[in-house]
């Protein structure tokens, strides 16, 4: 499918949502970024925006893409009605086209799945690299079919953690996972 397919997909599924009055960020990145020292972050698939201002909240300076327009326009709002526009830069960013440009302390990538074509590997490994010595990776998939998708294929097989980190092929010398579970 086409880009303007994807934009028009997600944008329709922002638009059909109202806007959360307070987006609430992921469990797994509070988990793994309380504690760590404020730096750069790059949220990638951002969509409601709980994970980029929970980070600003902290400090961090946050870039954060999402294919729809909807989304990041939502999400600039919020940063700017919460003080943090100064800390949150909301960006409509189609990830099959490109990368977003910069070096990061921490990339999120929660749930990064969508029923359009996505390297979805390829976007991880881009991700990787655009760390700075030191930095973290975090990947939160569904370890099933969540009840609101629009595929309900009750065959649809979803990778384990061990499956996502092989398909990045990062040097395990240079490379380590710290976490990888399923529930």
């Amino acid at each position: 499918m086409s880009a303007t397919d994807a934009v028009t997909f997600w944008d329709g599924v922002y638009a059909a949502r109202p806007a959360p009055d307070a987006p609430r960020p992921n469990v797994r990145l509070v988990e793994t970024v309380t504690g760590l020292p404020p730096g750069d972050a790059l949220d990638l698939g951002c969509g409601s925006g709980g994970d980029a201002l929970w980070l600003a909240r902290r400090g961090w300076r946050v870039t954060a893409v999402d294919i729809s327009g909807v989304a990041a326009e939502r999400l600039a709002g919020h940063a700017l009605a919460h003080g943090l526009g100064d800390l949150v830069d909301a960006v409509r960013h189609d990830l099959r086209a490109s990368f977003p440009g910069g070096r990061f302390d921490l990339v999120s990538a929660h749930y990064l799945h969508t029923p359009f074509d996505l390297d979805r590997a390829s976007v991880l490994r881009a991700a990787a690299h655009a760390l700075r010595p030191g930095g973290r990776l975090l990947v939160v998939d569904h370890g099933s079919t969540a009840p609101w998708s629009w595929d309900q294929d009750p065959e649809a097989r979803h990778p384990v953690p061990e499956e996502v980190a092989a398909d990045l092929a990062l040097d395990p010398a240079t490379w380590r996972v710290e976490r990888a579970e399923a529930p």
